[in-house]
């Protein structure tokens, strides 16, 4: 199984916000394998199939205050937000709802922006994956 790693990309400011919520460098990646999307964030933690990406564009700018440092839940559509900075992220948006920011798994979010180094690279991962997808 080929596993693609694409770290975070920490902006000194979201660094430190991040660190008292238990997210730093050696706790947050994104690893995209053969047929599924694993990412961690501190102590949060996402997977879901490749095929279950419906889409991933890049977004950003973004608001320090909306972004900084736990995982964000956008309450106007219960997104799931993963930054580290404040300039360019990917947003992959699902076919079906996926469980991330509480313990339960009753809230599901239908999309996920993550701050990874290369956006276009984790663009072209998982985009090249779901070639023939539903």
């Amino acid at each position: 199984m080929a596993i693609q790693a694409f770290p975070f990309r920490f902006a000194p400011a979201y660094r430190l916000a991040a660190r008292v919520f238990g997210v730093s460098e050696r706790s947050a990646m994104i690893l995209v394998t053969d047929d599924e999307l694993r990412v961690e964030f501190g102590p949060w933690r996402v997977r879901t199939p490749l095929a279950n990406i419906a889409d991933a564009t890049r977004t950003g700018p973004y608001w320090f205050v909306k972004t900084a440092g736990p995982a964000r839940l956008t309450f106007s559509d219960r997104g799931l937000t993963f930054a580290t900075n404040s300039e360019s992220g990917v947003c992959l948006d699902f076919h079906d709802p996926i469980a991330g920011i509480e313990p339960t798994h009753r809230l599901r979010h239908p999309n996920l922006t993550l701050t990874p180094v290369d956006c276009d690279a984790l663009i072209a991962a998982v985009s090249q994956e779901r070639v023939g997808a539903p």
